[in-house]
């Protein structure tokens, strides 16, 4: 996969290079480039933006340094790609975006600065991403969000590819509880199930858990999970201890 990400502040994505990222990075998974879309203002002043047309508040991105930047990463990839905007209009970034947007070979992510972009600038994009409903001072940590979840789930990314599909939101619910050594931790016991070699159970009782971690800190994401026979049966003992605990 190659990725670009169209930036006024290149520094800001060092952590990139870091921890999975990085070592997608040094297996030739991914091609990360970070392109200063100031090097392409043909202004005097070297500005990348000015006032607002019929007033308001702030500046606003002028398109003509994002559209030539745009212009020199598609030659030199061959093609333009997924052009993802960063913008707080976007449709709210979800698993399943990121898993789409794992399918790609090229994304190119624009992070913009200060009141907005002038809205030409949407001619060239694909998809309008937000990370969530409140206000950051630029797209760049938005899109280290959506760069860091996509990347993740390409194919031997991670030392067990298993990881990933384990993942909170990748089966639809929170992921089950998890534990290591020691058994006894301060009195605090792993669930004897875990230890018994019983696989069966285990994966009852994970299936079970998520569904009860799910309930009752995300019960929205049930509206839309695929329930079968099984899950509804473990999601309706789930509600009576629960309930049976709630009256002690």
């Amino acid at each position: 996969m190659r990725i670009d990400v169209l930036s006024l502040f290149p520094n800001m994505f060092a952590p990139m290079r870091e921890s999975i990222i990085g070592k997608t990075i040094d297996k030739g998974l991914v091609d990360f480039n970070v392109v200063d879309f100031r090097d392409y203002t043909t202004n005097k002043h070297n500005k990348v933006d000015d006032e607002i047309y019929g007033g308001g508040q702030g500046m606003l991105l002028m398109p003509q340094p994002i559209f030539d930047a745009m212009d020199a990463v598609e030659a030199q990839a061959g093609h333009r790609g997924r052009v993802i905007l960063m913008d707080p209009a976007g449709e709210t970034f979800t698993q399943a975006k990121a898993e789409e947007l794992a399918k790609e070979d090229h994304l190119t992510f624009i992070a913009g600065h200060y009141e907005g972009y002038d809205e030409r600038i949407r001619e060239l994009v694909t998809d309008e991403i937000s990370i969530g409903d409140f206000v950051l001072t630029g797209g760049e940590l938005g899109a280290m969000t959506v760069i860091d979840a996509t990347v993740r789930l390409l194919e031997d990314a991670l030392g067990d590819d298993m990881s990933a599909v384990d993942d909170s939101f990748s089966t639809g619910l929170l992921e089950y509880p998890q534990y290591t050594r020691p058994a006894n931790f301060r009195g605090m016991q792993v669930p004897a199930v875990l230890t018994s070699g019983n696989h069966a159970k285990i994966a009852e009782w994970k299936q079970k858990e998520a569904l009860r971690r799910t309930y009752l800190r995300r019960p929205d994401l049930l509206e839309h999970y695929q329930f079968t026979p099984e899950t509804k049966r473990l999601l309706r003992e789930v509600k009576q201890e629960e309930a049976e605990s709630a009256e002690k």
